[in-house]
């Protein structure tokens, strides 16, 4: 019950985001951010479009367009190398997560540690006196099945 809550409380915050930056609420947006939102790491666009749910609201061309406004918006990240596969995760303030990319493959999946560069951001903001800082952090190397 509370993970349906947190889902409903960043589906209304990406859905009036969206708005406020001119984006017409669609079902199709709603339930692309549903998925990338309720995702246990980041999405590809072939993953994305394997899902059912949004396979049924739209085809691929549209979740590729809504991919692009999304991240236009900040409402979703695009992660991974460039001439490889694009990965898609949602962005939500306050929150991030750390990842690791294979510069072989192009796999990506999140880096399941304390994240070193909070307590840094913190000190940042203290003596610059910014605020709102966030940071994101990839690092790039050769996953186990690449090596081996």
């Amino acid at each position: 019950m509370a993970e349906e809550k947190n889902t409903q409380e960043r589906l209304v915050w990406a859905v009036a985001v969206c708005r406020e930056r001119g984006l017409r609420r669609t079902k199709a947006m709603k339930e692309l951010l549903r998925v990338l939102i309720e995702a246990k790491g980041p999405l590809t666009l072939s993953d994305l479009c394997g899902v059912q749910s949004l396979s049924e609201q739209c085809d691929k061309a549209t979740v590729f367009r809504l991919l692009g406004r999304l991240q236009e918006k900040g409402v979703i990240r695009r992660l991974g190398l460039h001439e490889r596969a694009a990965y898609y995760a949602f962005a939500y303030p306050g929150e991030h997560f750390d990842y690791l990319v294979c510069t072989d493959c192009g796999k990506i999946e999140a880096l399941e540690l304390d994240c070193p560069v909070e307590v840094l951001e913190k000190e940042v903001m203290e003596q610059t006196g910014f605020s709102g800082l966030y940071h994101e952090l990839e690092f790039f190397g050769s996953c186990p099945q690449c090596v081996g």
